[in-house]
């Protein structure tokens, strides 16, 4: 993935932000594997994925016998990238909105947001959807590493899993990933 960003920015002969989408984060992978194993959890349930970059946890939901998914992602190039992969994997794309962050989650019965705790403001954001989701009655799970600004006081680890990683983006070949469940 280095590579792609890499060569967009050759074609383009100007910095180019990362493709973070392009990227398997850790709290994706350990989202979707969990998914995948405990499907009972989104079977037959609408479903939104927060933050869905190129659809990993959006297509694990699919798989697993999600009803409805809906991907809420902002760069379009992620958005083609959700479609495309979803294709690959034989599966009818889900339907992709922009940013929902300000609402309570588009109705849907399960919210699932992986790896969105990455600043301030985001994180701050993401915390208001889940909120306002869990108080219409939604399930919530997210996967992340434990990062700076996941407020862990309002929620609790459900599963822990070694996650294999791409050592040029993070500090290690493996990050010890957590699925959290909101306290409340």
């Amino acid at each position: 993935m280095l590579g792609l960003w890499e060569r967009t920015e050759e074609r383009a002969a100007e910095d180019q932000p990362p493709p973070f989408w392009a990227f398997p984060w850790a709290g994706g992978q350990a989202l979707a594997r969990y998914l995948l194993d405990h499907a009972e959890l989104v079977a037959g349930r609408s479903v939104l994925d927060v933050g869905s970059g190129s659809g990993l946890v959006a297509i694990a939901a699919r798989l697993a016998g999600a009803a409805s998914v809906l991907a809420s992602e902002i760069d379009q190039v992620a958005a083609a990238a959700i479609t495309l992969n979803a294709q690959a994997n034989h599966l009818r794309a889900p339907e992709v909105a922009g940013d929902v962050l300000d609402g309570d989650g588009e109705a849907a019965q399960v919210v699932l947001a992986g790896d969105v705790w990455y600043s301030a403001p985001l994180a701050g954001r993401v915390l208001g959807l889940i909120e306002r989701a869990r108080a219409r009655g939604a399930s919530v799970l997210a996967g992340d590493v434990g990062r700076s600004f996941l407020p862990s006081e309002k929620f609790r680890v459900v599963d822990t899993m070694d996650v294999p990683v791409a050592a040029g983006l993070e500090d290690s070949d493996v990050k010890q990933t957590m699925i959290w469940a909101p306290a409340w």
